[in-house]
């Protein structure tokens, strides 16, 4: 079997494999249990096997590396262009095939364990900030229902929460005033669970040598470093900085036709949580500016003034995303330059 490309259509217990040749002439398809996928491929020949970026991926991806075989993981937007006909998991697997194999597909870069651990514990703290979040939310709603009106802003809700359940004069019945108690108990247990991911996140930037590069950086913190050194495990796959401010979805949309190059919105493609991230640091930065004289700092002002302060917040980022691909790649401490 002359077998050169591989699609494999990922999912939890059954697996669709297409195979071509260098021709691209389908020699290969199969379906096989979760069990049999590896001993098969242990069996292929040495090809260049193409997956969808989904649940599983870079666990398979470094197994099949493994193995000898060259791996490529693609978005599922660049995929669909290939399917024919309907959707299954063999057409599926047929245009994962057909797509490894072009010389400009994007491939995502793969991820060791290690990386994809750093990066459970960003997902588990974002998940606690939501559950937060929606909790302290939920009682504003209940207590409102008897009158009682929070201030705004988490800070200011959580320091009057004690004090509503403490006052024994607000007409609040005693079971709507032991459901607020379970709420606010739930709300201390997730500050806490925070927390310790927050020093977590801190241990982890500060224990790895590039996000320590990276923090400084204004506008970078440990939350940003550290999620940038786990989801970028090579930044030369990135032709320039350009393409690693775009990769974070930071550039803006083009609709260009006969010459007319035509300027929108910024893409949003890629990863929000670390765009989110970028974005955050970049308001901190101008919150900061005061009466700084260096070169950036001059320039953000100059900026606001002209295109106005959301703007100003992504130009920053997306500043900030380049300069963090030329110290990872130049491997050099950020420096601060005086104005001209």
């Amino acid at each position: 079997m002359n077998l050169t490309t591989l699609g494999i259509d990922l999912a939890k217990t059954s697996f669709s494999l297409v195979g071509m040749d260098q021709h691209g002439k389908v020699v290969l398809r199969k379906t096989l249990s979760r069990a049999k996928l590896l001993p098969f491929i242990a069996q292929c020949p040495t090809c260049l096997i193409g997956m969808e970026a989904c649940s599983g991926a870079h666990y398979w991806a470094r197994e099949f590396t493994k193995l000898g075989h060259k791996v490529g993981i693609i978005a599922s937007k660049f995929i669909a262009p290939f399917r024919k006909g309907g959707k299954n998991d063999n057409n599926d697997a047929e245009a994962i095939c057909e797509a490894v194999g072009r010389a400009n597909i994007w491939f995502v870069p793969i991820k060791t364990a290690e990386q994809q651990a750093q990066l459970c514990v960003h997902r588990v703290r974002q998940g606690l900030v939501s559950e937060r979040t929606a909790l302290i939310n939920q009682l504003r709603g209940l207590l409102s229902e008897f009158g009682i009106v929070m201030p705004k802003g988490r800070y200011p809700a959580q320091r009057e929460i004690p004090l509503i359940l403490e006052d024994a004069n607000n007409g609040l019945p005693m079971l709507a005033r032991q459901m607020i108690s379970n709420l606010w108990d739930r709300i201390k247990i997730a500050n806490e669970q925070v927390l310790f991911y927050d020093r977590e996140l801190h241990k982890q930037a500060h224990h790895h040598p590039v996000a320590k590069r990276l923090l400084t950086i204004p506008g970078v913190g440990e939350q940003v470093a550290s999620a940038v050194v786990a989801s970028v495990p090579d930044p030369s796959l990135f032709k320039d900085s350009r393409q690693f401010a775009a990769w974070f979805g930071l550039v803006p949309r083009q609709h260009t036709t006969g010459g007319n190059v035509r300027l929108g919105r910024i893409t949003k493609q890629g990863d929000r949580y670390l765009r989110m991230c970028l974005v955050h640091g970049a308001r901190s930065v101008l919150a900061n500016l005061k009466d700084k004289q260096d070169k950036i700092s001059c320039w953000a002002r100059e900026l606001i003034a002209r295109r106005g302060y959301l703007r100003a917040v992504v130009a920053m980022a997306a500043r900030n995303a380049r300069l963090i691909w030329t110290l990872m790649v130049k491997q050099e401490d950020y420096k601060v330059i005086a104005a001209n």
